[in-house]
């Protein structure tokens, strides 16, 4: 609130008991935008004012224009001075000094001289006022223009104080009172409170004189710290009645004798009183924030000046508290918030201040509060148009974001807006610009108060609002013109029109704004209304917005129109006798639109949902009918019982007026309900139908006006029109006022019982019917094959048994394996995992399942792992495969492991690739426990969730991907969708139809529209189906499966056991169990694999023992597990949690199996007697050991797979039941919905069912592809953020088959057999060499795929390249050219005179340029664009120079042409030097030179030289006979003569039928010999693009081939990343580099060419007789062409690379190579030898023959022999002898002996490269290619396949 500065006077009387005080320094205090200096503070105002504006300003708070008495003041201002701008001083000429007689000069403005200077130069005595000058070094200058705005500088005195009004403000520091010195009133000075003295009172009238007020301002003043010292005319009179007077006090500030400052604490603000407190005055002032001070006087008065006190907004308590000799002492009193009085000044500072609002400022309380300030401080209005148009602008800026506008800052802004408008009627300004910006900003401050208002509608603003506009039109009105252009000022919500017109001009025309529909249209009105001789002024207002709370809503634009005279008095307008025409445009508009067939049935519904309203009925025939139309209520209407009929067509001025029926209340009263319209054409008698359509659009609109006795709207006296349509209403009123129209939309309807006439209709229209039966039948097909899905998802559904589990290991793991979603996911390889607990290790384990595919992409895999004994606390897992397989690759997601003894759960985060070619290439990885921060990370929980979402939550995307363990089965899924789909499609036809704006945008794809109102119905629809998908997908999804019947699963289990008994491994034998199989050998190896277990299991080394089945050795074998027992037992006896424990049990039962396998052998299994019994006793006392052992000590039993009980959680979800209720509710809004659209399609016809069909079609899109993933993403994104917990979906299932899992039979304790087989290699991981091997053979493989997709890829590229390379030529176009060379060539000659070519001219030009077909050459295909022209350049006379011998016959001569020699002068005709042309400016033209530019021209290759594209023109028009008249006259003038060089006739066609342009050029050139040689330049060129299917595809191709560039400039910067200099230096980067840029080039070039052709096709089009210059144009075609030329060419080379590791190509390049060097040598004798035979040649046959008449034309016959190209006769015939020895000569040196040595150079490298050929690598990468694409065609390569097999064995 520093900023804003307001000053309060008080007079408070208060007892004072005594008065304290302490000393302060004196001190300077000058504020925050102001400079302290010596005793004066200064201040540098950045604001442009002239001299007196300037001072005027400064005078306001005291002070006056700077004045400089000496250096040190001067010095210290330059420091403060901004740069480049100059700044108003005190210092003015004395030559209007009214009271001192001086002769010129300069004073300062308190008329004392000017002692110090520092002028820039000696002023001039007439000059008036003084400036600096910074662009001079700060000097001084002056100026006789003081009306120059400029910047300045303000200074305030201390001790000074001036002020132009009655009083002024003193002040002093703190803890100082002020002293008076003098002061006096009137005027001492005329420089002085100038601002409202003219110049002329300046200088005429009597001197003024002064007042001493000295005794009045001490006795008010002396002892206060703040002081308001008044003195008025009232008092002391006039002294200076004419120029007015100021008044001027001096004083000085002394210490204050007592002292008593109160302060208002900042966080004491709530009461608003004012405490004492020590230390807050220090710690406020350092905070820059402003205080109220009470300053105590011996006379009892206080005064209080504060900046804060305007934001009380109530009334404020002063405290005030003294100390007398140590007693304090306290007096309150209030002041009222009433008496605070704001400076209109001072409010528009602070406010501009706070502009514009942003930041964190930028609030509604601040907006609210400024709206306030304004509100109660322009409580008069202003009296000048500056502060009108400033506080306008404030207003605007404020009220601009109706968001922050609040209701009381509405209503504040409209106590503001009334305010600044009532100032209209007292200012007047003669500038229009500054009127008509008033206005607009007033007009604008009304537009954004409305648009608050709109938001909440509880604000009165109405009247503000009114008042404003009134007063605004009355502004605009003034000293206006009558029957002048209309004054209109528009804004977003507000529009007003008025206009000065005379009595007899107002019915002419109707009143409207610019962009509006809303209009006027008067009657004529009779002398009883209007005045007869005055003009009349017309107001009318257009308010977007209803600005009334009261009343009904309003849906158009309300809008009104008032008359009045030109002194403002109002014109009553009321019962008239002819009606008023209003136009109302509709906010939204809306129509029920239906199309009925006469043929098969004329009944449509209309259903009215308001009552008392004007039903509008507009029919649009096929064809002119009469037609009877009845209404009935709530029935068919008949023709005995009917609410309404009628015939049509009517009387009406057009067709719709003809066919619109408007039924109004007065003409039956109109009731809420369905209203039945039956349609009869008339026809003749026997007809019994017609062929015809009609289109009935039903609208309902309610004209209303603003009754403002009452308060609301009114239909009196207004009808509506037959005009009204969807977007206008037509109101017709005998009355003027504020009008509105009200209308209701009305949904389109279908009547079922009309069903078999709208089916009788499918004929014509089976267009929604055939689709509807298409997503039937697509249902049906889609529910077939996902219920074979769900099948086969029951199966997946298990836990299973690992088969190598230990039979007697019953401490079980539950593993829960997840894949990830990645493509390439899922595995074929053997997968093996182990466990790492802190307690052991578990064994390798093989998860499979034979009943099942396991690891597939997105599955979830249930594993059973049974260990011998616990592991503890796990620590990690380890994953690893074999790398078998088609796709061995794994991307491992996650894994879950549950102890199911003690029910704890571990989780391992994976999400790693186990592949040797993926990522880090690697088959094993270690995964440690996941703990719990890493499971609620963002990562975690964001992709587990989104997963889960779109696999479970999309119900389109789960109908694929649905997991197989939800009750959500994937046909309950698909019919979901199709009853969400049918649903989507019902409403969106009910809706569809609604009327668009005309000015929509419309996507044009082929036969297909698309527009913005299709993609909102789409919308829509979804938003409405969304509570009918929700109750079926949750009825579904938490429907219990049906339990089987109780009796039969008892009958069941004493029949067979069920599939999970079948599956656990605790069976008691197994089906492949046979006792035959138990052999010696059998029990050999069983015995080793429990000492090997047990070995392992105590970290031992494992016995080594020769195993000889012959030998019979069991008893060895158990031998050695006795002392491996013993031996174990001695290391941890004394070890409580030692493994040996636990593990004994185990062994216990190991050993009694292979008692039984040993009882099962008998005696007869061994072949030694006695073996047996031996055998048998040595297994006993070992079962005896251990079980002595175990009794030695006291040892728990583990838990084995069993689980605590829980709550059922079977209950939670609705009754299985439910499932039908879905399936009901599934059937019925799918059967209900598609034969309602079925009966919608047909009701609308063909054209309107398609396009419903594509609106449909968007509906599915957006829901498929934006709204559900949009849902799954942000509550993945909540859930990760907020929720933060890890759920899992299948916890329950997992739980359920957990119990099956671990339900096990008692008393198996018969022999089973183990199926584990250690032996087996992939329960090792792969040794290092074989993954390095595989390695090696998978990046191989990798580089032959990316070398096929390489080649595909480039040829897909070169494809789109030749597409778009022909695409911009035409074969047509060598036809066109070669018919327009083969025209005008006849008649032309090698050697033509000037007679020749004014022949050619007249004959051949002129009959092919204007044929037999007005406007076409030739034979009338090709059409002349513009008229021809002919144009001549020529050499200047004198260009050469003549032998002196020859001067006497030669008199002049011209030289060959150059651009030296140019003749660029200009003439009058016959080459006259000394023209005065008064001809046609068509003639001059051919006579005076025109360069290029002029023309539009470019230089032109000619067979002799390069000419200019200047000179000497004359066009020949668009007819033959003006051509003629003008080629006549150039032959009569000598046009032509010796200095003519060249002459071209230049003209452009367009034929249509190959839409091609054609720029054609005839040359005929002449050399210094003086003969004419034709030839022509036709360059054909297409501007026009074609239209149909192939302009599409080309245009396709375009953009297809850009696409491929960005792909390789994205391979391109990889390669440069990664090589950095080195990518320059390889040839093929370079060559993919110049690809890349030629191609941008040619698109810009492609653009530059269209661009240039448009413009001279405009160019054409405004001058069609003059000559279009299309040389631009052409030569960027040709730029073009040669680009696209280029770019294939560097692409097949290209080409040739990527086809390097081909072995006989790289055969090829290799050797040129090779042969480099020596080839090098050739050439360059080759080229030597060339050059030297075509100098010969030029030099001897260059005068002779054609061939060789210059050097390059030489050079390239002598290159053409060697290929056999060559006029052998044309030489010989020359000079038989010197000709045959040159070409034998050449012939045999160069063809037979040099370039057969050159070939034989290649040959012998070719021959070296192919017997030191090495293969490389890349050549194995090719042969694996071919392998693998020869072995897709089933072909076979022996060597290839040989070397493939054997490194897949490897593999």
């Amino acid at each position: 609130m520093d900023g804003r500065l307001f000053t309060l006077l008080f007079l408070v009387v208060i007892n004072i008991i005594s008065a304290c005080g302490e000393a302060v320094s004196e001190g300077l205090y000058c504020s925050e935008n102001q400079q302290a200096f010596k005793s004066s503070c200064y201040e540098f105002v950045a604001l442009q004012r002239s001299f007196l504006s300037a001072q005027a300003w400064c005078e306001q708070d005291g002070g006056h224009l700077a004045f400089i008495q000496n250096e040190e003041t001067q010095q210290f201002l330059q420091k403060h001075l901004q740069p480049e701008q100059d700044w108003w001083i005190g210092l003015v000429s004395t030559s209007i000094n009214l009271t001192q007689d001086t002769q010129g000069g300069l004073i300062w403005l308190d008329g004392s001289d000017v002692i110090y200077s520092n002028w820039l130069s000696e002023s001039m005595l007439d000059t008036c006022c003084g400036y600096i000058n910074t662009d001079s070094g700060f000097h001084w200058k002056t100026t006789s223009n003081c009306s120059q705005e400029l910047y300045f500088i303000c200074e305030f005195e201390l001790g000074r104080s001036l002020s132009c009004m009655d009083s002024t403000i003193l002040h002093c520091g703190s803890d100082q009172v002020i002293e008076v010195d003098d002061s006096y009133y009137g005027r001492k000075t005329p420089h002085y409170c100038r601002s409202n003295i003219s110049s002329s009172l300046t200088s005429s009238l009597e001197p003024c004189s002064w007042i001493s007020v000295l005794g009045v301002i001490a006795e008010l003043c002396n002892g206060q710290q703040f002081c308001t010292a008044v003195a008025n005319a009232s008092s002391f009179g006039e002294p200076c009645p004419a120029l007015g007077s100021y008044l001027f006090v001096e004083y000085h500030c002394t210490e204050q004798p007592s002292h008593v400052i109160m302060e208002r604490a900042a966080d004491d603000g709530v009461d608003d009183s004012f405490v004492e407190k020590d230390d807050f005055k220090e710690d406020c002032q350092k905070k820059g924030n402003t205080v109220l001070k009470l300053i105590d006087k011996n006379d009892n008065d206080v005064e209080i000046k504060s900046s804060v006190i305007r934001s009380f907004k109530k009334d404020v308590i002063v405290v005030v508290i003294c100390e007398i000799s140590g007693t304090m002492f306290y007096v309150t009193k209030t002041i009222e918030h009433s008496w605070v009085k704001i400076d209109k000044n001072k409010l528009k500072t602070s406010i501009e201040k706070e502009l514009p609002l942003d930041g964190p400022n930028d609030t509604e309380e601040v907006r609210e509060q400024l709206l306030s300030d304004m509100c109660a401080t322009l409580e008069e209005p202003l009296q000048e148009p500056t502060e009108v148009l400033t506080f306008a602008g404030i207003l605007t800026d404020i009220t601009e974001n109706k968001d922050k506008v609040n209701v009381n800052a509405q209503e504040n802004a409209g106590c503001a807006l009334e305010m600044i408008s009532q100032s209209l009627k007292s200012i007047s300004s003669d500038n229009i610009t500054l009127q008509t910006e008033i206005a607009n900003l007033l007009v604008m401050s009304s537009s954004h108060i409305l648009a608050a208002f709109d938001k909440d509608k509880e604000s009165d603003i109405s009247s503000f609002l009114l008042a404003a506009v009134d007063s605004v039109q009355t502004f605009l009105l003034a000293n206006k013109t009558p029957d002048l252009e209309p004054k209109i000022i528009t804004s977003p919500n507000v529009n007003i029109y008025v206009n000065r017109i005379s009595p007899a001009n107002l019915q002419k025309e109707p009143f409207k704004v610019e962009n509006s529909l809303a209009g006027f249209k008067l009657p004529s009105l009779g002398s009883d209304i209007l005045p007869m001789d005055e003009p009349v002024d017309v107001r009318m207002t257009h308010f977007n917005i209803d600005p009334w709370i009261e009343g009904q809503p309003i849906h158009s634009i309300v809008a009104g129109l008032s008359l009045s005279n030109t002194n403002g008095s109002g014109i009553p307008v009321a019962n008239l006798t002819e009606e008023i025409e209003i136009l109302l445009p509709r906010l939204d508009p809306s129509v029920n639109s239906s199309v009925l067939d006469l043929r098969n049935f004329s009944t449509t519904i209309i259903n009215i949902t308001t009552p008392n309203i004007t039903l509008v009925m507009k029919l649009l025939p096929s064809e002119d009918l009469t037609l009877i139309l009845l209404l009935g209520y709530q029935n068919q209407p008949t023709e005995d019982n009917y609410a309404a009929k009628i015939t049509l067509p009517q009387e009406g001025n057009s067709q719709d007026e003809r066919y619109t029926w408007i039924l109004g209340p007065s003409d039956m009263p109109i009731d809420v309900g369905v209203y039945n319209l039956l349609i009869r054409p008339v026809v003749p008698p026997g007809v019994k139908s017609v062929d015809a359509s009609v289109t009935i659009t039903s609208v309902t609109a309610q004209c209303i006006f603003w009754q403002e006795t009452r308060a609301n709207w009114s239909d009196y006296s207004c009808r509506v029109g037959p005009k009204t349509t969807p977007n206008v209403t037509q109101c017709l009123c005998t009355h003027l006022t504020f009008f509105g129209s009200s209308f209701f939309v009305m949904p389109n309807t279908v009547d079922p019982s009309k069903s078999a006439e709208l089916f009788s209709n499918f004929a014509q229209n089976p267009v929604v019917v055939c689709f509807i039966g298409a997503i039937f039948v697509a249902y049906i097909l889609i529910a077939a094959w996902a219920r074979r899905k769900d099948l086969q998802d029951v199966t997946k559904v298990k836990i299973t048994m690992l088969e190598d589990n230990d039979p007697f290991a019953e401490y079980c793991y539950l593993l829960k394996i997840s894949t990830g979603h990645r493509m390439g996911s899922s595995t074929s390889s053997r997968v093996i995992v182990t466990l790492q607990g802190t307690e052991g290790e578990c064994e390798p384990h093989h998860l499979t399942d034979p009943d099942k595919p396991v690891f597939e992409r997105g599955g979830v895999d249930l594993f059973l792992l049974t260990t011998p004994f616990s592991l503890g606390e796990l620590q990690s897992i380890r994953l690893w495969h074999d790398n078998s397989g088609d796709h061995p690759a794994w991307y491992v997601n996650s894994v879950m492991v549950e102890d199911l003894q003690t029910e704890q759960k571990w989780h391992f985060l994976c999400s790693s690739w186990l592949a040797v070619d993926i990522d880090d290439c690697t088959v094993e990885r270690v995964f440690p426990v996941a703990s719990e921060t890493e499971m609620k990370g963002f990562s975690n929980l964001f992709f587990m969730k989104t997963t889960t979402d779109f696999c479970d939550g999309h119900i389109w995307y789960s109908v694929v991907s649905r997991p197989p363990s939800s009750n959500f089965t994937r046909v309950q899924r698909v019919s979901c969708c199709f009853s969400v789909l049918l649903c989507s499609m019902l409403t969106s036809i009910m809706f569809y139809g609604i009327p668009t704006d005309p000015s929509e945008q419309t996507m044009d794809m082929g036969q297909i529209e698309l527009t913005w109102s299709q993609v909102k119905i789409g919308i829509q629809s979804s938003f409405i189906v969304f509570p009918i998908n929700l109750v079926i997908v949750g009825i579904f999804r938490h429907s219990r499966p049906r339990k089987k019947k109780e009796k039969k699963e008892k009958a069941h289990k004493q029949s067979e056991p069920s599939q999970m008994e079948k599956d656990s491994p605790y069976e008691t034998t197994s089906p492949d169990f046979d006792p035959n199989n138990i052999t010696v050998d059998f029990l050999m190896k069983d015995v080793q694999r429990i000492t090997y277990l047990f070995a392992n299991a105590m970290r031992c080394p494992v016995p080594k023992t020769e195993m000889n089945s012959q030998k019979e050795d069991v008893n060895t074998l158990l031998s050695e597990l006795q002392n491996l027992i013993e031996q174990q037992h001695k290391m941890h006896k004394n070890e409580t949690s030692s493994l040996f424990w636990p593990y004994t049990h185990h062994l216990t039962k190991q050993l009694e199996n292979v008692e039984g396998e040993v009882r099962l052998l008998g005696p007869s299994g061994f072949s030694r007697p006695g073996y047996y019994s031996q055998v048998l006793l040595q297994v006993q006392s070992i079962k005896k050991l251990l079980e002595s052992l175990r009794s030695s000590r006291l040892i728990t039993e583990q838990q084995f797979c069993s689980s605590s009980p829980k709550k059922d959680s079977s209950r939670r979800g609705l009754p299985w039941w439910f499932i039908y209720v879905g399936w009901l509710l599934v059937a019925a809004t799918s059967v209900v919905s598609g034969y309602f659209t079925m009966l919608y399609g047909l009701k609308y016809g063909k054209d309107r069912s398609v396009s419903w069909i594509i609106s449909i079609a968007m509906s599915f899109t957006e829901s498929l592809f934006f709204t559900q993933p949009v849902k799954v993403l942000c509550l993945a994104i909540f859930f990760a953020l907020v929720v933060k917990k890890v759920n899992f979906e299948d916890a329950e299932l997992v739980e359920t088959l957990r119990k099956k899992a671990t339900t096990r039979s008692a008393g198996l304790n018969q022999v089973r057999l183990s199926k584990r087989d250690c032996s087996l290699s992939y329960y090792q991981p792969p040794p290092p060499s074989d993954i390095e091997r595989i390695k090696r053979n998978m990046v191989k493989q990798q580089k032959a795929r990316a070398l096929i997709m390489e080649i595909l890829v480039f040829l897909g590229f070169l494809w789109m390249l030749l597409l778009v390379a022909y695409g911009q030529r035409d074969e047509n176009g060598f036809y066109l050219t070669n018919h327009i060379r083969q025209s005008f060539s006849n008649g032309t000659s090698d050697s033509m005179n000037h007679n020749d070519v004014f022949t050619w001219a007249k004959t051949v030009l002129l009959d092919n340029l204007f044929g037999q077909y007005p406007g076409f050459i030739t034979d009338g295909n090709s059409k002349l664009v513009g008229s021809a022209r002919l144009r001549q350049v020529r050499v200047k006379r004198d260009s050469c120079k003549i032998a002196k011998s020859m001067h006497h016959a030669v008199p002049d001569c011209s030289a060959p042409y150059s651009w030296e020699n140019e003749d660029m002068a200009s003439y009058g005709p016959g080459w006259d030097e000394f023209y005065f042309v008064n001809g046609s400016e068509d003639t001059i033209t051919a006579w005076q030179y025109q360069s290029q530019s002029e023309l539009k021209t470019l230089p032109v290759w000619g067979m002799i030289a390069l000419y200019r594209g200047g000179g000497y023109v004359m066009d020949l028009g668009s007819d033959r006979q003006n051509a003629s008249r003008k080629l006549q006259y150039l032959f009569e003038s000598t046009w032509l003569d010796v200095y003519t060089r060249v002459v071209f006739a230049e003209f452009t066609v367009y034929n249509a039928n190959v839409n091609l342009f054609c720029i054609v050029t005839l040359i005929l050139e002449s050399t210094a010999a003086g003969a004419f040689q034709f030839h022509s330049m036709v360059q054909s060129v297409r501007l026009y693009q074609s239209t149909g299917g192939f302009q599409s595809f080309l245009m396709a191709s375009q953009v297809f081939y850009f696409l491929f560039i960005l792909y390789y400039m994205f391979l391109q910067a990889k390669q440069l990343k990664r090589q950095k200099w080195a990518y320059f230096r390889n040839k093929w980067n370079l060559l993919d580099l110049v690809i890349i840029i030629l191609s941008w080039s040619s698109l810009s070039v492609f653009i530059k060419k269209t661009v240039q052709g448009d413009k001279d096709i405009e160019y054409f089009q405004n001058h069609k007789d003059q000559f279009p210059s299309f040389h631009d144009t052409a030569v960027i075609d040709v730029t073009l062409g040669y680009l696209m030329a280029f770019l294939v060419l560097l692409a097949c080379i290209k080409l040739w690379h990527l086809l390097r590791l081909n072995p006989k190509l790289h055969l090829i390049t290799s050797s040129l190579q090779r042969a480099w060097n020596d080839m090098s040598s050739f050439i360059v004798v080759i080229f030597i030898i060339l050059l030297a035979y075509a100098l010969t040649c030029n030099l001897i046959f260059g005068w002779k023959l054609y061939s060789y008449r210059t050097f390059p034309d030489a050079f390239k016959t002598i290159f053409s022999l060697q290929f056999g190209i060559f006029d052998y006769d044309e030489v010989l015939s020359t000079d038989p002898l010197l000709g045959g020895a040159i070409i034998s000569t050449c012939v045999i040196f160069i063809t037979f002996v040099i370039l057969t040595l050159f070939v034989s150079v290649i040959l012998e490298a070719f021959g070296e490269e192919q017997k030191n050929h090495q293969p490389s690598e890349e050549e194995e990468i090719v042969d694996l290619m071919l392998v693998k694409v020869l072995g897709l065609f089933g072909i076979k390569c022996k060597k290839k396949e040989e070397e493939t097999q054997h490194s897949d064995k490897t593999t």
